[in-house]
């Protein structure tokens, strides 16, 4: 089946083709029929199908029929980077036809509420900034007739459930709604049992199947200094194309980005201590031709890298659902792709959660790394890996509290099944760890 099968209109259909996308992927076959009749879409989909497009184009269709100048479409997103790159998407299907803002902290808000003066017709934003550009009366709902909550699950995960509610509840009754997701806990389907109507469920997959079963997923043991000799050894036997090395935190990334440079190994830096610009130039560096991003979470966030050919995992995630989404940053689009992880020994409960929760077999595999160990590792380094290894895994570390912007007390999380030590998360208004 082709877009013209699927009835979209052709001026979308030159534009997708000047994307070099010509045939609709699985969830697209499936939601944009039932979007351009007006119904509620429940999506659920595996990261990298194509969901963007599927709520896109019948979006951009029916905008034609409506008044200019007003913000017809609000897209939320969990995070500045996927809410730019879903504009970014936009625009190169409609050009400048349509206006589209993107809304988000890190950047100015003056500078957004000029924009939104002059008039939008697609806003997409992260949630708290959308909030406040409301309470300061620069954005309202009234005519507001789609609504997308984009990457539902890891709003969930990071907090911002209270936020899309309060959101939620000051738009139209009458507004067609589409909820995308990879995986749909409990509170997911409440929130579309409460603000979608008579909506249609949409399942791309086996329900149990929350990764791309094109990523093949490994693992090796190493602890301390030895993870960055293990890096290396995967680096120079897998011989990645285009891969992505996730790491816990800021200062964590600043060490392996500068033990990667003085290999004279290509790698490009990104982590929330960057400023906005500082993390737009080093993500447009890396699709353009770079082959590694060393990054915190905040990239594995729904962004849509092309042909990323794996992902490692320099720290072991902080809960399965956390490896689900580093992972979908590879194998986009029906395409192949590896995922390997550094595991210490007593983190090895973590491999156990992963392949339970999502459903997978990780390969144990051995590297030889002792044609790296004369590679000098610093004892900043060495400090760093040590204390990486006693407090991962995903046990035993009790949630902290805190209150939402609302005053309600939320509880912190506590990942795990028992295994490791774990680390205490703090609640509190819009944020799960401050060092991402």
């Amino acid at each position: 089946m082709n877009f013209e099968e699927l009835n979209v209109k052709p001026e979308l259909v030159a534009a997708l083709k000047r994307l070099n996308i010509t045939e609709p992927t699985d969830v697209q076959r499936e939601a944009i029929p039932l979007m351009q009749k007006g119904r509620d879409v429940i999506a659920r989909a595996k990261t990298g199908t194509g969901k963007t497009l599927a709520f896109l184009i019948p979006i951009l269709e029916k905008l034609d029929a409506l008044p200019r100048g007003r913000a017809h479409v609000l897209v939320i997103a969990p995070t500045r980077e996927l809410a730019l790159q879903t504009a970014e998407t936009a625009e190169k299907l409609v050009g400048r036809k349509f206006g589209v803002v993107t809304v988000y902290g890190g950047a100015s808000i003056n500078v957004q509420m000029d924009k939104l003066d002059r008039g939008a017709e697609i806003v997409v934003g992260t949630p708290g900034r959308i909030i406040d550009l409301m309470d300061r009366g620069a954005l309202n709902f009234d005519d507001v007739r789609f609504l997308v909550l984009d990457e539902a699950d890891i709003m969930l995960d990071m907090g911002f459930i209270d936020d899309i509610e309060y959101i939620l509840a000051r738009t139209p009754e009458t507004k067609q709604t589409m909820l995308c997701s990879a995986t749909m806990p409990r509170r997911i389907i409440d929130i579309s049992k409460r603000h979608m109507h008579d909506a249609e469920y949409v399942s791309v997959g086996e329900e149990e199947d929350i990764t791309v079963n094109s990523i093949k997923h490994l693992y090796s043991i190493a602890h301390g200094a030895m993870k960055f000799h293990m890096l290396l050894a995967y680096i120079d036997e897998y011989k990645p194309k285009k891969g992505i090395i996730f790491i816990q935190t800021q200062r964590g990334a600043d060490l392996v980005y500068d033990f990667l440079r003085k290999q004279n190994i290509d790698a490009i830096l990104m982590h929330g201590g960057q400023t906005q610009a500082m993390r737009e130039r080093g993500l447009s560096r890396f699709k353009e031709g770079g082959r590694f991003l060393i990054a915190t979470n905040v990239a594995s966030r729904g962004l849509d890298i092309k042909d990323v050919t794996d992902v490692i995992n320099f720290d072991v995630p902080d809960s399965p659902y956390v490896y689900v989404h580093r992972v979908g940053r590879s194998a986009r689009m029906g395409k192949d792709g590896r995922a390997f992880t550094i595991v210490s020994r007593d983190q090895l409960g973590a491999v156990d959660a992963i392949e339970h929760e999502a459903n997978i077999k990780l390969e144990k595999i051995f590297l030889e790394t002792k044609n790296y160990e004369h590679i000098r590792v610093f004892s900043e380094h060495r400090d760093f890996g040590h204390r990486d290894d006693r407090r991962r895994g995903f046990g035993g570390g009790q949630g902290g509290q805190g209150r939402n912007r609302y005053g309600q007390r939320r509880e912190g999380f506590r990942h795990g099944d028992g295994h490791g030590h774990g680390y205490r998360r703090e609640g509190g208004h819009g944020s799960t760890d401050s060092r991402h």
